[in-house]
């Protein structure tokens, strides 16, 4: 990469991961653009130096996330005239950072190796007022005391007493404490006098241990010295999950759908999914919408799936007139995302629902995404298939990763384009329109079928960009897609009334606030959930769901055959093994009705997200981003362990249902 391309990436970690996340400082954000961070991590992986995640480095420890850095610096208000200590030396990145806000620097590292390392790279770039030492970081540089600031990069059991003695009158200390390998929490001590301290918390952070005489021993034991009997540090995360969760009942008690009464206020609430292939997802956002619709005055049911399939369920719902077209709904890939047993069960009770109500009060079911994406996705395999089978293998490959939270870059520098994929383009692109233009008819003389003519005319006029975009991939199609998406939802609801109020069913991925995950904050993608926030301010209730392990229906390839997996158990350093470990079975957990568990849940970690491909062995680079829980969403439902969801098959046919019924065999 070039210096120029750095530079634009060093410009955009600032704007988009430090300022948009909170940090307001300008001198820290002027330090985090013109220190170099690429020249701190290893090589090899400068092209991930702008990325927010810590970074291997040598002796096994890691280069701190931007953000981190960011905020302890923030935090510990650096003035021109000041002298800092840091403890935990590392890569050097932070005491760069560090030198270009204070007058001296001092910092102290325990490896030896890293310590040399360090010194000759802050030297070659020039840092003159930054010296590293060697030794135990728990008790500070005694000779160089008092200190005007102290910041420590690992986490101790307690503030290291030694540390709190050479910080001078007015002087601050930031230090992460808690567990061993687990949680801790990053305060701010700033000494008043000679024994009077001030302690404020920042929220939960997770650092490698502080090793030495006053932090752990090698083994994860407390050092004598700085145990004090008796004394306990705060509220483990995982107690305050347990505290936090209310339990879910059966999901035909009514109990279960009451519990979502606190959403009901709200113009749009969105039900997320951490998959497509999930029983108990599908049963309890089915259970929710029962009741918004019930007793709440919800009218329109609208989901992640094309819009003229989902009018085959709007017409059974309604017995509204319906002209079939020349293929059955929801029988293109993945046909069990909406062809499955809980669907048609929830189905079967709003078309029972809406037969004792007037044909102006009944709920409506639609469809918001682009028409026939995955239709068209095989109309472009089948055509390369024939003419390129090259081109048509790396367009599986890109097909197969259409997801905003792959982490993996190689799995895009697999799929160079080749120079046949680029000569089909054309005619690719050409055949897609065709596919709309042939197959959406469905206008009537009625309001709902007007409502169907103009949406189809929409579709067919986004149609050659979206699928030019989406035959290339990248942010820009994700963004199409769920603009597309979002505008479809206003439009239905401009439709139905300014009263009219509607229940989102769609993947996590799509409901909850992409500026709240690596898709926004790294990627600029965008979704619906944060297009609702935009628009509907509170009256936007976002809703995520997910899981710890059990099975799910998934295919291993775009395209490829149903199987019923096993979900690996969520990885240890994921919000999901927090709500595991807590040991909450069904649970549901309100960010806003509990403060102090909001801020302890803000720094982000790994997240969970499983679409129609689930690939167990590339588990960690193929279905995890990180993500900022609580701000993500307004709701977690959490299912400790979950079932696949049931296709319709065969033995569910079903006699004297009526021709509308759209999942006829």
């Amino acid at each position: 990469m070039t210096e120029t391309d750095l530079a634009h990436l060093r410009d955009r970690m600032v704007d988009i991961q430090l300022a948009r996340r909170g940090i307001r400082d300008r001198r820290v954000l002027d330090a985090m653009r013109q220190v170099p961070r690429e020249c701190f991590v290893e090589s090899g992986f400068e092209e991930f130096a702008y990325e927010d995640g810590a970074l291997p480095i040598a002796s096994g420890q890691t280069i701190s996330q931007p953000y981190i850095v960011a905020l302890m610096t923030e935090a510990a208000e650096l003035q021109p005239t000041d002298k800092v200590l840091e403890v935990g030396t590392g890569s050097g990145y932070a005491a760069a950072i560090a030198a270009q806000l204070a007058a001296s620097v001092h910092t102290i590292e325990r490896h030896d190796a890293l310590a040399k390392i360090a010194a000759r790279r802050l030297a070659a770039l020039g840092y003159r007022n930054c010296v590293v030492h060697t030794g135990d970081g728990t008790r500070g540089l005694p000779d160089e005391a008092p200190f005007d600031a102290i910041l420590v990069a690992a986490g101790g059991p307690t503030v290291p007493h030694a540390l709190k003695q050479q910080l001078a009158i007015g002087g601050r200390l930031v230090i992460p404490v808690g567990d061993f390998d687990g949680e801790q929490s990053l305060l701010r001590l700033t000494r008043r006098t000679v024994s009077d301290y001030d302690e404020e918390a920042f929220g939960a952070v997770r650092f490698v241990p502080l090793i030495g005489e006053q932090g752990w021993a090698e083994d994860g034991a407390r050092s004598a010295s700085n145990h004090v009997a008796g004394r306990t540090r705060f509220r483990s995360l995982t107690d305050m999950i347990h505290a936090a969760a209310e339990p879910l009942p059966a999901f035909d008690d009514a109990a279960f759908g009451a519990l979502f009464d606190r959403f009901a206020q709200s113009r749009v609430v969105l039900l997320g999914e951490a998959s497509h292939g999930t029983s108990e997802f599908y049963r309890a956002r089915a259970a929710i919408t029962r009741r918004l619709i019930e007793k709440h005055g919800f009218t329109i049911v609208a989901v992640e799936a094309d819009w003229p399939d989902a009018a085959a369920i709007d017409h059974y719902l309604r017995d509204r007139a319906y002209r079939r077209s020349g293929e059955r709904p929801f029988e293109r890939f993945p046909t069990w995302m909406w062809r499955n047993t809980d669907v048609a069960a929830f189905v079967d009770w709003l078309r029972d629902y809406n037969e004792e109500r007037a044909t102006s009060e009944r709920a409506a079911f639609f469809g918001l995404d682009i028409y026939n994406m995955r239709g068209s996705i095989a109309a472009v395999l089948a055509y390369l298939d024939k003419i390129d089978p090259e081109a048509a293998s790396v367009a599986r490959e890109r097909y197969g990763c259409l997801t905003p939270w792959q982490r993996e870059p190689s799995t895009y520098g697999r799929a160079v384009l080749t120079e046949g994929y680029r000569k089909c383009e054309e005619q690719v692109v050409r055949q897609c329109q065709d596919i709309l233009k042939s197959q959406l008819d469905y206008a009537e003389s009625d309001p709902d079928g007007f409502l169907d003519a103009a949406q189809n005319a929409r579709l067919i006029a986004s149609a050659e960009r979206y699928y030019r975009i989406m035959y290339y991939g990248g942010a820009e199609s994700w963004n199409l897609r769920d603009t597309h998406m979002f505008d479809t939802l206003s439009h239905i609801l401009d439709a139905r009334g300014p009263q009219s109020r509607a229940v989102v069913w769609a993947h996590n991925s799509h409901i909850g606030d992409a500026r709240f995950t690596d898709m926004g904050a790294i990627r600029e993608e965008l979704n619906i959930g944060q297009l609702c926030r935009e628009k509907f301010g509170e009256g936007a209730s976002l809703v995520g769901f997910s899981t710890h392990t059990g099975t799910v229906a998934a295919a291993s390839d775009w395209d490829g055959e149903m199987e019923v997996m096993q979900v690996r158990p969520s990885r240890p350093d994921s919000y999901e093994r927090l709500f595991h470990d807590a040991g909450v079975t069904r649970g549901l957990v309100e960010f806003r009705r509990d403060e102090a568990l909001r801020r302890r849940l803000l720094e982000p970690r790994l997240e969970r997200f499983i679409g129609v491909i689930y690939r167990p062995n590339t588990e960690l680079q193929s279905h995890y981003t990180e993500a900022s829980l609580p701000q993500q969403f307004d709701g977690f439902v959490w299912f400790d362990s979950t079932h696949a969801v049931t296709p319709l098959g065969a033995e569910h046919r079903r006699a004297g249902v009526p021709d509308t019924y759209p999942f006829g065999l």
